[in-house]
């Protein structure tokens, strides 16, 4: 794993960094296997971060967006980050219909819904093995409790080990997201983190010794880069 840790100034330096990164990724996974595949994250720190690539001319036909985590949640309700995404930045481009990967949220319970998009995972990637795709990019986020994706502290979903997808919880109610192993499968993972209330969780994270499961987003160790972005507010501590 190569590890980056990068403190920015503030929100929109943060901002241009991640696109800064995501561009460069994108430019070399097309260059190297004809398209780029993206997971994303919700929440209001990557909102931004999707407003500005819209804004960005490039080949949309090659470019394919999943979800690491979802509520499960219709995808027209105020609280789903497909929702979100679409405002902020796929209905803004000419991107393929096709090429937009969203987590079901409509079955009939979230067990089946995981075990479909794992099954429509599997599918476009070609992947039947024992191991995991690689998606070039994942970007995540952290929740002032450590969690990342929907991998809360002290949940089920922590101990999937042998899925790609499985139902996490957030007090009671489910959410869809990927797992930690198939995290760690991708070719870079960028995390984008903002505040002051980030800075106890991230102690942890960094910390040499501290439980992966009270402070999930340890758990995050990729087989390729490893990008941590924070503002100042969040990374105040981290700065030598």
């Amino acid at each position: 794993m190569n590890k980056t840790v990068e403190v920015l100034p503030d929100q929109p330096a943060l901002v241009a960094r991640a696109l800064e990164l995501i561009l460069s990724k994108l430019e070399t996974a097309i260059e190297q296997r004809g398209r780029f595949t993206i997971a994303l994250s919700g929440g209001s720190t990557p909102k931004p971060l999707y407003e500005a690539i819209a804004t960005q001319n490039l080949p949309w036909d090659k470019i394919h967006i999943f979800w690491g985590d979802e509520r499960y949640v219709p995808p027209d309700h105020p609280d789903s980050n497909e929702l979100m995404t679409r405002r902020a930045w796929l209905d803004r481009v000419d991107i393929p219909a096709a090429n937009i990967h969203p987590v079901p949220t409509l079955e009939a319970n979230p067990e089946l819904a995981a075990a479909k998009y794992e099954q429509h995972l599997k599918e476009f990637f070609n992947s039947s093995g024992v191991e995991f795709p690689a998606l070039d990019v994942v970007l995540l986020g952290m929740g002032d409790d450590a969690h990342t994706a929907s991998l809360f502290p002290h949940t089920e979903a922590l101990k999937v080990r042998d899925r790609l997808v499985t139902v996490g919880n957030k007090d009671g109610n489910p959410r869809i997201s990927f797992t930690y192993p198939f995290i760690n499968s991708a070719r870079s993972v960028i995390f984008l983190v903002a505040g002051a209330n980030k800075r106890p969780a991230l102690a942890q994270v960094f910390a040499p010794v501290a439980d992966d499961f009270t402070y999930p987003s340890r758990l995050i160790k990729p087989q390729g880069e490893l990008w941590w972005l924070l503002d100042a507010a969040a990374g105040l501590e981290l700065q030598h």
